[in-house]
């Protein structure tokens, strides 16, 4: 005498035939059963909320950054180890030729912004500029560490 037995996994033939074989019949069943759980649900309790006030409290809101906190800002989310800014020494704007020697004298710079009506240049980098050229840098521009500032 033979037993026959079924495992948990097996799926008896008479609830095969009650499974959609075609493919939009799933499709359609999938898509019911989603709608169905996406549905909006009750609260737990159907007892009233009470409403509690707060008296206002009347906090400044804090201005947004503009000019050349804003773009120091942008600058320091960049996570950049070391942050330095340099201008001119005469405060005149920065010409080409003061971004070129820039730029030539301090490679390692990732990030440049030019801020302050282009007074000013805020630089990014992981490299720390003192052991580099930031003695030719200063011999020409005034420059100012706001690493962790």
């Amino acid at each position: 005498m033979s037993v026959s037995y079924y495992s948990l996994f097996t799926i008896p033939y008479f609830m095969m035939r009650k499974i959609p074989k075609t493919p939009l019949a799933l499709t359609l069943l999938m898509i019911s059963v989603f709608f169905i759980s996406c549905g909006s649900r009750e609260p737990a309790t159907n007892a009233p909320v009470a409403a509690t006030e707060t008296p206002a409290q009347s906090t400044p809101a804090s201005s947004p950054l503009t000019g050349f906190a804003k773009d120091l800002q942008y600058v320091k989310n960049g996570n950049y180890a070391y942050i330095w800014v340099f201008s001119r020494k005469d405060g005149k704007p920065l010409e080409k030729d003061d971004s070129a020697f820039l730029r030539t004298n301090a490679p390692q710079v990732v990030d440049w912004v030019i801020t302050d009506e282009g007074k000013k240049v805020i630089a990014g980098t992981n490299f720390n500029l003192e052991e580099g050229n930031l003695g030719v840098l200063k011999k020409r521009f005034n420059a100012e560490d706001y690493t962790g500032k």
